[in-house]
């Protein structure tokens, strides 16, 4: 009786069949890049409005620890602007991108608050945190590649799909 069990091809239950799962992955990818679309614009008029604060900050007397700030605020704003577009154009975040804008964050908070008004922890950690993002950015160029036309999600799914398809093709050449 066992054995019988056995012999009986399972067919595979596709659930995407009655779910459209391709048409609602791709709804949800639609607003989620409509969601990216409206950060980068409202980033782009933040930028905008930092750039009129930076002159402003100009008019004599120059405060030179302000214009430090601005301009240092101003890169972090291009580069997190830059991480959404690349996500757009990739759909991936750029973990460069974003090593770089921690650095530059860790760097702008330094460099406002004064490194002589800042505790000696502070300053250790600030560092520490420094060599692991640097050791990040050295790793990661050492690392292969995952998105240059290989996508490992589908690979899996590819691989999977056709370890289903052969037990049932060989039960299918046995019984002939």
């Amino acid at each position: 009786m066992h054995n019988l069990l056995q012999d009986i091809p399972l067919k595979p239950i596709k659930r995407d069949s009655w779910l459209h799962l391709p048409r609602i992955v791709q709804a949800l990818e639609l607003v989620q890049d409509l969601i990216v679309i409206c950060l980068c614009i409202g980033l782009f008029s933040f930028m905008v409005l930092q750039i009129g604060t930076m002159f402003l900050s100009l008019i004599p007397p120059i405060q030179f620890h302000t214009v430090m700030a601005d301009i240092l605020s101003l890169l972090i704003l291009v580069e997190l602007f830059r991480l959404l577009i690349i996500y757009l154009q990739e759909q991936r975040v750029s973990i460069g991108v974003a090593v770089e804008v921690s650095i530059v964050s860790v760097l702008r908070e330094t460099i406002v608050r004064g490194v002589l008004e800042t505790t000696f922890t502070q300053v250790l950690a600030a560092c520490v945190f420094l060599v692991v993002l640097g050791g990040l950015m050295v790793l990661r160029v050492w690392l292969p590649p995952t998105f240059e036309g290989i996508d490992p999600e589908q690979e899996v799914s590819r691989r999977y799909k056709k370890n289903l398809a052969q037990p049932e093709t060989s039960i299918l050449n046995s019984h002939s």
